[in-house]
């Protein structure tokens, strides 16, 4: 299974970007997906978890009432909006297929992991 992740750049403070991700086979379908991310200096840490059939999301504090993931399961794709960014969100963005079919918050629950796609803001 692959994992490519895109949608990432540069933007000002209070943006917002879309980020997507799509697997290469539907053995993601009955798995949950999620969103890590990992900036500079720092270790990956969880951001957003959607069930297999996206009935139930999950996400860091950091983020609530700023970003939304949701899924497409006839595409095993998996997508982040984010809005009102701030500088601290600055990080490579990551994908991924859990183990089983709800998402949790440590990387080892998870399968398969997309590429990384940059996601900078600035203030």
């Amino acid at each position: 299974v692959q994992l490519q992740a895109s949608g990432g750049g540069l933007v000002q403070a209070g943006d917002s970007l879309r980020l997507s991700c799509v697997a290469s086979k539907r053995t993601s379908s009955n798995n949950g997906m999620a969103w890590f991310r990992q900036a500079p200096g720092k270790e990956r840490e969880f951001v957003a978890g959607v069930s297999w059939n996206g009935g139930g999301t999950i996400y860091e504090d950091s983020v609530k009432g700023r970003f939304t993931i949701s899924r497409d399961y006839g595409q095993s794709a998996v997508y982040l909006q984010m809005n009102s960014l701030k500088p601290e969100d600055t990080a490579v963005y990551y994908c991924a297929t859990a183990r089983r079919a709800y998402p949790g918050r440590e990387a080892s629950e998870y399968a398969y992991w997309g590429q990384g796609t940059l996601v900078t803001v600035s203030s």
